[in-house]
């Protein structure tokens, strides 16, 4: 692990433990069967890890679990050539070494049987009951055979559904791919990126969600060295360079020491070496790192009292840095962080930043939910109980949801959403947007209850997060008792009060969208887009007034009538005095076939033929009406860039744009996938003829593999 991965459990040493031979022990495993009355060598290790951790836990389960992994792996080999055998080992080892409880080390050791030998669930349920049968299901991965390139994204989202369940399954996933990083090294260049950017997107924010930052900081440099291997080397020799020289924090740290024996409180002070992607992180912000950026102080205590009794002897022998006060006790972190957050002066002008907490909240920090144990159990043991309702063992159903103290808000969030998109490329995208938001807030309703929500999250966010599809109707909010548009970004500690219209058929906004932050309130307003095109369409002309419902009249956007033709944009229809509209889900120009339909308010929206949404309007009888092109030559349209990802590419499309005249209404970049990029922007042409050009110029620009028009661009995620 890290120098920030130590084992939490145990009093803070400066020498850590040797480094255990996993490829001995993959020997040791292949040496044939061993007597009943101990455990194997090979599995040795993992039962001292726990037994430091559970003195009275019982290993016999332990060992038939992995005579059981041994056996049915036996004779497969791992890419590096080390016997199959040493993955589950070295995950289990993993696990121990921070706290988790019996259940799930031996769901651990059996992780890859049902996936990668003949063993089913059906054994392990019979042999390890289903508690453990439902640990290994949730891990298992999902055939490619079976799902193709959704397999991935499936997989994950089988899991996730499962985490909601019992958080111990990605606790497993998380150690697995932590020891899968590690020996990453005998992979193919490109995919060993491809692992790394999942990690880097998905894993490392779960870890970080669960508070298991033992495992989160090994895989943000194991990460960070695959993915940018320069920074990584010049971080590798600065952190080399700076343990030759004296450790200015040692000397503060020992006269932290020094005031706390003197003001009779009992605690122990350790320096904690920051891990390479921190000192990255410090090099960037302050640009030339000081003698005490490397490492924090650790101060251990007893009691959550003594905390504060170490914070005011800081802050009263020592010059205090008041800015870098956090309190984390009072306030926990979402993922179940607790710790005090100071800065002081030492003697020679050094700022030393401290880290002040209790032996349990320490433990807590490094391994977040595996040190809750078995989280399901009142008296912290494996649960005999069989599942109610198809939950699992453990769970005691309460209004059809398990009563789970590990179910953090972002959790339910995610499992509510990921029900509404089924589309595993939507799921994927949006999953990897939703933990991109690494920072939550909690609100206040005004009947007293909260709502946790995003670090940016706005009304719009807050009203689908009560009421669900209800909030269609939304016209606005009061924030903190005044009046607020929905598009209002809340801030932590806000009462906000959604207001619905009287009118429950009125619907959403497309610029909705713009305003929305969590996947739930985005899929709910695309899902009602989709479902009425008609109002869709009326709104396409231009942005909506984000105070009020999506179909009302778009006042500040409706273009002027001219004439008796009708005309708008270059588009004509022979009804007198009909305002003309192009549609905004395919942004028609001239030479296209196009086709119209008559929407609220007696406009005309305009739409290229094989736009989908014609289809959904002749479908549910809509007549279509006969439009023409006019003679304006400016146009408005909708392209989409497809293209791999690599330095100055945004910069490039750009100028491809500007040399054919085009102007950027609008751009949008998608968060990168697999390596490739999707660019969306909305341009105003002077020329309608000179679009093919264009798209030309942008198709070649190196890297770019496909540029095309829109198609439904507001449904997107």
């Amino acid at each position: 692990m890290s120098a920030e991965a130590t084992n939490p459990g145990a009093p803070i040493r400066r020498r850590g433990r040797p480094r255990i031979d996993l490829r001995r022990l993959g020997r040791v495993a292949l040496l044939g069967p061993v007597s009943r009355d101990r455990l194997p060598d090979a599995i040795g290790h993992v039962a001292e890890a726990h037994r430091a951790h559970h003195p009275d836990a019982d290993l016999s389960v332990l060992h038939r679990a992995y005579v059981l992994a041994e056996s049915s792996h036996r004779g497969q080999m791992r890419k590096s050539g080390e016997p199959y055998i040493t993955h589950p080992l070295a995950v289990t080892l993993i696990l121990a070494q921070l706290g988790a409880e019996t259940t799930t080390l031996t769901a651990s050791l059996l992780h890859d049987t049902v996936e990668d030998t003949e063993v089913t669930l059906d054994q392990v349920r019979e042999q390890f009951g289903e508690e453990v049968c439902y640990l290994v299901d949730g891990v298992t991965k999902l055939e490619k055979v079976d799902y193709g390139a959704a397999a991935e994204p499936e997989t994950f989202r089988k899991m996730l559904v499962a985490t909601g369940d019992d958080v111990r399954v990605m606790s497993i996933k998380l150690a697995d791919r932590l020891h899968n990083m590690r020996t990453l090294g005998v992979m193919r260049p490109e995919k060993q990126a491809r692992i790394a950017h999942v990690t880097r997107d998905v894993l490392i924010p779960l870890a970080e969600r669960l508070g298991v930052q033992a495992l989160k900081t090994e895989l943000e440099d194991l990460v960070f060295a695959i993915l940018h291997p320069e920074e990584y080397a010049h971080t590798r020799a600065v952190i080399s360079a700076a343990t030759a020289t004296a450790d200015p924090l040692t000397a503060i740290a020992d006269n932290v020491a020094s005031v706390l024996r003197e003001a009779g409180i009992t605690a122990e002070v350790a320096v904690r070496p920051r891990h390479f992607v921190s000192v990255h992180r410090v090099r960037i912000k302050r640009g030339e790192l000081r003698g005490s950026d490397f490492g924090r102080l650790l101060v251990l205590v007893g009691e959550d009292a003594d905390c504060y009794a170490v914070l005011g002897e800081l802050h009263t022998c020592f010059t205090p840095v008041i800015s870098e006060f956090k309190d984390f006790i009072a306030a926990p972190k979402f993922n179940l962080y607790q710790s005090l957050h100071t800065a002081v002066v030492g003697p020679d002008g050094e700022v030393a930043e401290v880290l002040i907490r209790t032996h349990r909240m320490h433990k807590v920090a490094e391994a977040g939910v595996i040190a809750l144990g078995n989280p399901y159990a009142a008296d912290g043991t494996a649960p005999s109980a069989e599942p109610v309702d198809g939950t699992a063992p453990g769970a005691e159903p309460v209004d059809g949801e398990r009563a789970d103290p590990t179910r953090p808000g972002w959790l339910s969030r995610l499992l509510q959403w990921q029900q509404s998109a089924p589309d595993p490329d939507t799921f994927w995208t949006t999953l990897r947007a939703d933990l991109a938001q690494d920072r939550e807030i909690t609100v206040f309703r005004t009947d007293g209850g909260t709502l946790g929500l995003p670090a940016g999250a706005s009304c719009v966010d807050a009203a689908y997060a009560q009421y669900g599809d209800a909030a269609h109707s939304c016209i606005g909010a009061r924030v903190n008792g005044r009046l607020a548009t929905l598009s209002t970004v809340l801030g932590d500690g806000d009462t906000v009060q959604p207001l619905l219209a009287e009118d429950a058929a009125s619907g959403p906004s497309p610029d909705w969208l713009d305003h929305a932050r969590t996947p739930a309130a985005r899929i709910a307003i695309t899902g009602w887009l989709d479902a009425h095109p008609q109002d869709t369409a009326t709104a396409a002309g231009g942005p909506a007034d984000a105070t009020g419902p999506g179909p009302q009249p778009d006042r500040a956007a409706r273009p002027a009538r001219s004439g008796s033709a009708g005309r708008t944009v270059n588009a004509v229809v022979e009804r007198p005095d009909t305002t003309v509209r192009l549609a905004g889900c395919c942004t028609p120009v001239p030479p296209d076939e196009v086709t119209g339909f008559t929407v609220r308010g007696g406009a005309v929206t305009v739409h290229r033929l094989e736009c989908p949404v014609v289809t959904r309007m002749e479908a549910v009888g809509r007549v279509p009406v006969v439009v023409s092109w006019g003679d304006a030559a400016e146009c408005r349209v909708t392209l989409v860039a497809e293209s791999f990802g690599r330095p100055r590419l945004l910069a490039d499309l750009t100028e491809a744009i500007a040399g054919a005249d085009a102007a950027v209404i609008s751009a949008t970049v998608e968060p990168p996938s697999e390596q490739r990029v999707r660019h969306t922007y909305t341009l105003r042409l002077p020329d309608a003829a000179g679009l093919p050009a264009l798209m030309r110029a942008m198709r070649d620009v190196p890297g770019v593999y496909d540029v095309s028009r829109a198609q439904h661009p507001a449904a997107a995620l």
